[in-house]
């Protein structure tokens, strides 16, 4: 059985590119965020873990080189643009929307169907994020010797980057949700936190 020649150098620039990549903010980090502060640790941790989930499928799917189905079929990409924007309008609309008071700490609704799905539908419909990495895995040889291992080191580096980078980005989220705002500066972030993620959405899918 033959030894996988891994290339140290070229894993470490893939981390580091693959940091950068997936680290800026998008429209999944923008609702991390958004989740994170308006809805606390424990629904967010759900929502991070159904978009690590989503995700992962994403990043396998571009390891394996299947993304040029996506390309050969417009409809399946125009219909993922779809849900994933329409995700993310509904949920800028409830950030925005929430309630504010400086005696009870009331949260929106929670998504239909929770968390964890929702957090699935936007990592697997995103396909900004098979952009990203189709052309990240495309930049890099890992192994040189294993087409296969190559992939699998990949994406192994790719998703333990994305639930690093992500659960970071939570936490952000959760801190400013704890913080003790007075009522209108509450509003004023709910507000801006939708806004972010309709610039995030608008930015990456139109």
């Amino acid at each position: 059985m033959s030894s996988i020649d891994l290339d140290s150098a070229a894993a470490v620039l893939f981390a580091i590119a693959a940091t950068g990549l997936l680290g800026s903010p998008g429209p999944a980090i923008a609702a991390l965020l958004a989740v994170g502060r308006t809805f606390g640790l424990k629904d967010g941790m759900r929502f991070y873990l159904g978009l690590q989930l989503g995700l992962g499928t994403a990043a396998a799917i571009s390891a394996a080189g299947l993304i040029s189905l996506f390309v050969a079929f417009p409809a399946v990409q125009t219909v993922m643009v779809i849900i994933a924007t329409a995700y993310l309008l509904y949920l800028a609309w409830k950030i925005g929307s929430a309630p504010v008071s400086p005696k009870a700490q009331q949260k929106p609704q929670p998504p239909r169907g929770g968390f964890l799905m929702a957090g699935v539908v936007l990592g697997m419909t995103n396909p900004k994020a098979y952009v990203a990495f189709a052309s990240l895995m495309g930049s890099y040889t890992l192994v040189t010797n294993s087409v296969t291992a190559d992939g699998v080191w990949k994406w192994g580096i790719v998703v333990t980057v994305m639930i690093v980078v992500d659960i970071l980005w939570l936490l952000a989220g959760v801190l400013l949700g704890r913080a003790n705002l007075p009522p209108f500066a509450e509003r004023v972030l709910n507000m801006s936190l939708a806004l972010m993620i309709l610039l995030a959405a608008l930015l990456a899918f139109l």
